[in-house]
């Protein structure tokens, strides 16, 4: 019985002389919870609030102004103490002039716009398509005057055409051309579309080497 007496004599004692512990970094004293088990949330704030001379608020604030500064499609602006951030100017109703249908009506109509599109549409002028004339110093075959008399479309067959060799001598004889127009003319210039002497329209439809004159009427009307 005098051991426990004496024991709990002993714990009194060292109870009355623990000091608690402050702490330095934010100036409160700790409570009994032990080092780094308090209010750390609590801790933090009044931290940021140190650093930043002020309130909690100011950071928000500057994460606004940054956000705001980048929806108003300004240039970006170097962060200097001695440069500050320029002030944004919003329109009353929150969204820009060429959107703004009050803005545009105050400076054009409907009828405005009508009389424009009527003055522009006075202007144009339509040019009827005329024959080619005859390349000076040539004797060559008019593909478009050809084009322009003949009437039977493409793969019509109208001329009668050998089938020997029908397939080598195509590809041989329009191989040599690089476009089908000139290919045409050497096939008129050579008798067609009545003779074919180089196997180019095995088809017989008077046209060589896959050449089609449907272009040609289209642009005459």
């Amino acid at each position: 019985m005098i051991r426990l007496i004496l024991g709990g004599v002993a714990a009194l004692a060292l109870t009355a002389c623990t000091t608690s512990i402050p702490d330095s970094a934010a100036g409160v004293v700790d409570t009994g919870q032990g080092v780094g088990f308090g209010d750390y949330d609590q801790y933090r704030t009044a931290r940021e609030a140190q650093l930043t001379g002020g309130t909690t608020d100011n950071t928000d604030a500057i994460a606004r102004q940054a956000a705001a500064a980048l929806n108003s499609g300004q240039a970006p602006v170097d962060a200097s103490p001695s440069n500050p951030a320029p002030a944004v100017v919003e329109a009353s109703n929150g969204i820009s002039g060429e959107n703004d249908f009050n803005a545009v009506s105050a400076q054009r109509d409907i009828a405005a716009d009508a009389a424009l599109i009527a003055q522009n549409r006075a202007q144009y002028q339509v040019i009827q398509p005329t024959d080619l004339p005859t390349r000076p110093g040539s004797n060559r075959p008019n593909i478009v005057e050809y084009a322009l008399r003949t009437t039977n479309p493409v793969g019509t067959s109208l001329y009668k055409r050998s089938s020997f060799r029908a397939e080598t001598k195509y590809a041989q004889a329009c191989g040599s051309f690089p476009s089908a127009d000139l290919a045409q003319e050497e096939f008129l210039a050579l008798g067609g579309p009545e003779r074919d002497k180089k196997g180019m329209d095995p088809d017989g439809d008077g046209y060589a080497c896959g050449w089609n004159p449907a272009p040609f009427r289209a642009a005459k009307g």
